[in-house]
């Protein structure tokens, strides 16, 4: 198999042993990580307590996870692969603040990473209320969802996919843009940055809309200036991979155009502490 060499750390990517729509194993995503050169890998597994799609357990034992991952590093290291961190996502709904708080803090996770994959308690993933409502509409409440998650919880490392509202509408005019809810978006920035948390901008969107036609896919660039603009600077790169083709999909280009917008560095969490990416600077010499 042939690789590209792209070498960012990727800080978002789910194991079909955890994660029920996963479906690369451990040993793939590490076997694949290493072809890409890739020095770090952060396996963040689903946790969605109290999700409403029963026909799947969004849940894992949480002991056997913690086991688990640091084997993997073991394996890993013996074969020339890259670090495994051991990272978790976990979704948010306001009703279980504290057993989110409790999941955060009952492993020696590397990163926590706070999700939000609900609209109106629905599931995102085939909910056709999306599709009956403006893109204005839709961006602005779910923006303004992921403003009151990340006030709301305070055991998190990273925002996740703010513009995954984007990925399963009918609607081809979908992207996520900071004109669409200034406001909102201004909510959200301050509550991530206040509390010395990372915005992620994950790769996984832009291929959903890559494979659609859009050819805008790249994040909006005012949503990237403006979080920048209010004093953010912590960025990491997340492909939310569930095969492993798709590990570090599209990195090279979204991190062109991060620094372009003026992006000076993308982090990884080693141990919940950010670490500025050497080779994200390397690529820009």
């Amino acid at each position: 198999m042939i690789y590209n060499i792209v070498m960012i750390n990727d800080s978002h990517m789910h194991s079909k042993a955890f994660s029920p729509d996963a479906e690369q194993t451990p040993e793939e995503i590490i076997a694949t990580a290493a072809g890409l050169s890739l020095p770090f890998i952060t396996i963040t597994d689903h946790f969605d307590m109290d999700f409403p799609d029963k026909t799947c357990n969004w849940t894992f034992d949480l002991d056997t996870y913690g086991r688990t991952i640091p084997s993997l590093n073991e394996f890993s290291k013996q074969s020339h692969g890259p670090s495994v961190l051991m990272g978790i996502e976990i979704g948010w709904q306001e009703h279980l603040k504290d057993m989110i708080e409790e999941t955060a803090s009952s492993l020696p996770f590397d990163s926590v990473i706070l999700a939000q994959h609900l609209f109106r308690g629905e599931d995102i993933y085939g909910c056709e209320l999306l599709n009956t409502l403006s893109r204005r509409e839709r961006n602005t409440e779910y923006i303004g969802f992921m403003a009151k998650m990340c006030r709301d919880i305070d055991g998190y490392d990273i925002a996740a996919h703010y513009d995954y509202i984007c990925r399963y509408v009918n609607d081809s005019d979908c992207k996520v843009c900071y004109s669409d809810c200034p406001e909102e978006f201004d909510d959200f920035f301050d509550a991530i940055i206040s509390r010395g948390k990372a915005l992620e901008i994950n790769t996984g969107t832009v291929l959903k809309l890559e494979k659609r036609g859009i050819r805008d896919s790249l994040p909006d660039a005012e949503v990237i200036r403006r979080y920048l603009h209010m004093g953010g600077k912590l960025i990491t790169m997340g492909s939310d991979a569930h095969t492993s083709n798709n590990i570090a999909i599209n990195f090279e280009k979204t991190a062109a155009y991060l620094k372009h917008l003026g992006v000076d560095d993308v982090y990884y969490y080693v141990g919940h502490e950010p670490k500025p990416d050497p080779e994200y600077r390397k690529l820009f010499r």
